[in-house]
């Protein structure tokens, strides 16, 4: 057999080996997938916020999410009370957040119950900025 052939059986074989998902329990953080923002008045806006936490139970789950500036002012936060073991990913809401005139953008970031802020964070700009 030739080199070709062997490189292109090896490659062949390698490609046919299924990826190994990262272990759920072994998340740390919950992330946040996507996030919506509206204006809502002067310096006031609206997110829809959507998050993914695939170890959701009661004693270990998603908690809350913030709105802050890249240089970790916080605007806004929401407080999640319950698991969300059954609607996974799930949006909320956190409207009225009011956000200083110079920023442009924002970044959200969810928490989870036992181990805080992490995960997967999100930037969206401000419309009409």
């Amino acid at each position: 057999m030739g080199q070709t052939t062997i490189s292109a059986l090896l490659l062949s074989a390698f490609m046919a080996i299924p990826a190994v998902a990262a272990d759920p329990l072994q998340q740390k953080y919950p992330d946040v997938v996507s996030a919506k923002v509206q204006p809502r008045g002067a310096d006031t806006f609206d997110f829809d916020v959507t998050v993914s936490s695939p170890y959701d139970t009661p004693h270990r789950y998603a908690d809350g999410f913030r709105v802050t500036s890249k240089d970790g002012a916080v605007f806004g936060e929401r407080k999640l009370w319950h698991d969300h073991a059954g609607e996974q990913p799930f949006t909320r809401d956190l409207y009225g957040v009011k956000i200083p005139r110079g920023i442009r953008a924002v970044i959200i970031q969810a928490r989870d119950r036992k181990h805080g802020y992490g995960g997967k964070a999100v930037e969206v700009p401000l419309p009409g900025r």
